[in-house]
């Protein structure tokens, strides 16, 4: 499918408020509202669209530690190793890597000391992980949701 300058507009309203009405929408791209309608649906049923979220301020909602890790994972592991990661409620993504079988892994921690027993407990504990490397985020700049088409 080929996406215009409508289709652009579109994303980047949604994206700074998915919650925005298909009304609102109209007459920032000037279509019709069942214009508008067709067109996102047609954004979701093509995979452009995903799904519609909620972005929650971790820190605000008690997690005030944001930290990420490179996991290099034995191959024959990596499947059971990433799901295993993904099961756990601190782990806020995770993703496949190019490398050497390395998973990039996001976690959402409320302290240090939490931190430290993720380590120690539920991340050196599984399995088939050969090496990690962990990084504490500072500061954000920039997340996925600011993504300009």
């Amino acid at each position: 499918m080929k996406y215009d300058e409508i289709d652009h507009k579109l994303l980047d309203e949604l994206i700074k408020d998915g919650r925005i009405s298909y009304v609102e929408l109209a007459e920032k791209v000037g279509l019709s509202r069942v214009a508008v309608k067709d067109r996102i649906q047609n954004l979701k049923n093509e995979g452009v669209i995903e799904n519609f979220t909620v972005v929650i301020n971790s820190e605000k909602f008690g997690k005030k530690v944001s930290a990420f890790f490179e996991v290099d994972v034995e191959p024959k592991q990596l499947q059971e190793v990433a799901q295993n990661l993904a099961d756990n409620p601190n782990v806020a993504s995770i993703y496949q890597m190019t490398g050497p079988s390395t998973l990039h892994m996001h976690v959402l921690v409320e302290d240090f000391k939490m931190l430290e027993i993720f380590i120690n407990n539920e991340l050196y504990s599984v399995e088939g992980i050969t090496r990690v490397e962990s990084s504490v985020l500072l500061k954000r700049f920039k997340s996925r949701t600011g993504y300009k088409l």
